[in-house]
């Protein structure tokens, strides 16, 4: 337990140092403890979950949680919560092995984000973090979706609730580092997105005026 607990401070350090922390987790990636031992294996199997090519041309998950954490490095100091937003960043679609299924030859992955509040709770209560940090890492994960379900009008689009959970300042910068984090990003999809992440905000405080 005294090694695990040391590759989670590891983890915490690359996440909130590194211009590039992807490099870090690379090197750690065919690692013995990080493929057998759990809580890590949350995370390793990431690298067997494959994705929609259409959406996510970069490939499994495991890449794509590796873009996203260095989309989150180059973003953090715009979070009030450097750590629960990179951490946030590396758990995003920790849920995704267990919802991802293929269906008439396309690859879903329905309700990743309300397993993933569960298994990043899991993870990081492993380790003994503070209750606070685990409910705001957690509900971070649980409400990624958002943006995406707010800008394609989708009935899974709960801004009431998720208002009430976390800053939606925090949602819409892991948002952006989630889209950026697959496939090209040319400067007509940055444009797009910022323009989609400004429609989010403006419905989000809407909604807290109101």
């Amino acid at each position: 337990m005294i090694m695990l607990k040391r590759y989670f401070y590891e983890f915490t350090e690359h996440l909130l140092e590194d211009d590039k922390p992807s490099a870090y987790f690379r090197k750690i990636e065919d690692q013995d403890f990080f493929n057998n031992e759990y809580p890590f294996t949350l995370l390793s199997r990431l690298k067997n979950t494959e994705q929609n090519l259409k959406w996510h041309p970069e490939g499994n998950v495991w890449n794509h949680t590796l873009n996203v954490i260095d989309n989150g490095a180059l973003l953090k100091e715009k979070s009030d919560d450097p750590l629960v937003f990179m951490w946030s960043c590396l758990l995003h679609d920790i849920g995704k092995p267990e919802t991802t299924k293929l269906t008439k030859g396309r690859i879903t992955a329905y309700d990743h984000d309300k397993a993933g509040e569960r298994l990043a709770a899991e993870f990081l209560n492993f380790f003994g973090c503070d209750g606070d940090f685990v409910y705001k890492v957690s509900k971070m994960v649980r409400w990624h979706m958002q943006v995406l379900m707010v800008i394609k009008n989708l009935p899974q689009a709960d801004l009431e609730t998720m208002v009430k959970e976390v800053p939606v300042h925090e949602i819409a910068l892991l948002a952006m580092c989630d889209r950026l984090g697959r496939g090209e990003v040319t400067r007509e999809v940055l444009e797009e997105e910022r323009k989609n992440i400004k429609y989010f905000l403006e419905k989000c405080m809407s909604l807290l005026n109101s």
